[in-house]
């Protein structure tokens, strides 16, 4: 009898281990599997972001964060004006996110029903007064544009920096025509810093880009010519979760700091 209990005591103590081992390898084919999806789950893949030619630097630096934190990700970045852009984006040319320099362009998209969603402003810009380093005409204020055989360079009406500098020489009473108008505000800066122009009118951003290759003047009335830059997923995005990612990396936290970094200035409070 007591040679039977024992034997049963052990029957029992062994079904009870192989239930506890079987219980934990469930656990961890769980987590295995956990991992699996969490790992599946990550945005990967290649998406068209298509910018205004005044985020080139800040976005490129994005560019590099945004890769390095998705494994298996790649952005292709385009830059010219947001006119330009919009328009590829209106004739059909395939993209995942268009970031501009104004809302006018961005709403030539949403009216025509080219978004995915609302498009969200992440950032502001103002304008400045760039001379060559040596300001060879003597320029002291945005009143001295055009004046005495000085030349200067704006960009074209229908871009935004082409707008926002319409605005502001009409607010500052400047009567003087630009020497050339540029496709965008890289193509300004350009003029400036190879010294065929006296001046021009860039965003706050592009001047402290070019760093010591310009001397900057701060304008009167620049606060009220100001552009919001707003940045939306496009409706035919054929990556649509990377491109919803880049553009939570460009309006969170870790994108405002690298754009306070190369001169944009916040979006307005809501």
């Amino acid at each position: 009898m007591r040679l039977s209990r024992l034997a049963a005591l052990a029957s029992a103590l062994v079904l009870s281990t192989a239930l506890v081992a079987c219980g934990g390898g469930d656990d961890a084919d769980t987590d295995g599997a956990a991992s699996s999806d969490a790992t599946a789950s990550a945005p990967t893949g290649e998406i068209t972001v298509l910018g205004a030619a005044s985020l080139t630097e800040a976005f490129g630096e994005l560019k590099t964060t945004f890769e390095s934190e998705n494994d298996g990700a790649t952005v292709n970045l385009s830059f010219d004006s947001s006119s330009v852009l919009a328009e590829q984006v209106v004739q059909g040319n395939p993209a995942d996110v268009l970031a501009t320099a104004d809302e006018n362009t961005m709403k030539t998209v949403t009216d025509a029903d080219l978004a995915a969603g609302e498009p969200v402003v992440f950032a502001s810009n103002t304008l400045v007064v760039v001379t060559p380093p040596d300001n060879p005409a003597d320029i002291d204020s945005i009143d001295d544009l055009g004046q005495d055989g000085s030349t200067f360079a704006v960009c074209v009406v229908d871009a935004p920096c082409g707008a926002a500098s319409k605005r502001l020489l009409d607010l500052d009473e400047v009567t003087a025509q630009p020497s050339t108008e540029e496709q965008n505000v890289k193509g300004v800066l350009t003029k400036v810093t190879l010294g065929e122009v006296d001046a021009g009118l860039v965003y706050a951003s592009d001047a402290q880009a070019a760093g010591d290759d310009v001397t900057v003047i701060e304008p009167e009335n620049a606060d009220q010519a100001v552009n919001l830059d707003p940045i939306v997923v496009l409706k035919d995005a054929e990556n649509p979760e990377l491109a919803q990612a880049w553009v939570d990396l460009v309006t969170g936290a870790e994108g405002q700091k690298v754009l306070a970094s190369y001169g944009f200035q916040p979006a307005p409070a809501a």
